[in-house]
């Protein structure tokens, strides 16, 4: 299914009323009127859902599968709402991002290139992350390590401020890559609470 025809992810509230809807591919939809979202199913993807409409507040990365509870795509406890949706523009199969310790591209940097950076401080690099470039792919930075807390979008581009990726302060403590299904056939990100589920 082209970007043009991608699906709105299914969401199924606290009454398990199913929301499903058409999205314009390069737009999104950003007035759902959706609160306390109690599971998504993907079909197609990935997706970067929203906290406020008008494509707001918190950030959540939704690609291809099934979430069956708030936990298995946010670990967030601050708002249970998603109200606007777009596709996240993943323009290459490679991944390159470079994070960098002050705004406008200044102080200590670090490049990751086609991997996945559970701790940045594991691999050499402090939390303070206040400038980025994504080079190519798109990517996902969370506040804490272990892919939890506050989640912020890259998508190709430069980002010489925080600000830019919508966060309120300078914390990345690990970054991951979005898969796309039109590259990576096997593997989109299973989040470790899915996995849990499926095991039990």
């Amino acid at each position: 299914m082209g970007r043009a025809g991608q699906r709105l992810p299914v969401c199924q509230g606290q009454r398990g009323k199913p929301i499903e809807k058409q999205c314009d591919g390069h737009n999104g939809c950003d007035r759902l009127k959706m609160q306390r979202v109690g599971s998504v199913i993907v079909e197609s993807g990935p997706w970067v859902g929203f906290e406020r409409p008008g494509f707001a507040g918190e950030q959540f990365v939704l690609e291809k599968g099934e979430y069956p509870r708030w936990s298995a795509w946010t670990n967030c406890q601050s708002t249970y709402n998603l109200t606007s949706f777009r596709p996240l523009k993943v323009d290459s199969a490679d991944h390159k991002l470079c994070l960098f310790e002050n705004a406008a591209f200044e102080g200590r940097k670090m490049e990751i290139v086609d991997d996945d950076v559970p701790s940045l401080w594991a691999y050499g690099f402090q939390d303070r992350v206040a400038s980025a470039k994504a080079i190519s792919g798109a990517w996902v930075g969370y506040m804490y390590p272990g892919y939890r807390g506050s989640q912020y979008v890259f998508e190709h581009g430069d980002f010489k401020h925080w600000n830019d990726w919508g966060a309120t302060a300078p914390q990345i403590q690990s970054v991951r890559r979005v898969r796309d299904m039109q590259w990576h056939k096997k593997g989109c990100y299973i989040h470790p609470f899915w996995e849990l589920y499926h095991i039990v």
